[in-house]
């Protein structure tokens, strides 16, 4: 009995700080933070779907060449943000929750040095 009350206590500490970090994050502009997520989500999953073309062979009648290769980079592109779009793969939330992370630590001065952290 005594865990339980100890995670469910943990469980709203993590809350809290997430709402804290939210509302911190309101200075700085979150349509930005968010839009940075998701580009960066949409480059990460067009470099995974870069792979998976990497073995598919160009039809010789109507493809291949360089063209191919630049339309099909293109193509791979907008494959990446329209998945990022969807936010099913979640990559951004972690960039996300991430980049707000450290907002919080550079907004406390652990970062230009101004503060020392004590254990």
């Amino acid at each position: 009995m005594m865990t339980a009350a100890l995670h469910t206590d943990y469980s709203g500490l993590a809350i809290e700080r997430q709402k804290n970090l939210m509302s911190n994050a309101k200075n700085q502009n979150m349509d930005e933070i968010k839009q940075t997520a998701q580009d960066f989500e949409a480059f990460f999953l067009s470099r995974m779907v870069e792979t998976m073309f990497e073995g598919i062979s160009t039809d010789g009648m109507f493809g291949g060449g360089n063209g191919e290769k630049v339309f099909r980079s293109l193509l791979i592109n907008e494959y990446g943000k329209a998945m990022a779009k969807t936010g099913t793969v979640g990559v951004a939330d972690y960039v996300m929750k991430s980049i707000l992370e450290m907002q919080e630590v550079q907004s406390q001065g652990f970062i230009d040095g101004t503060k020392t952290k004590e254990v």
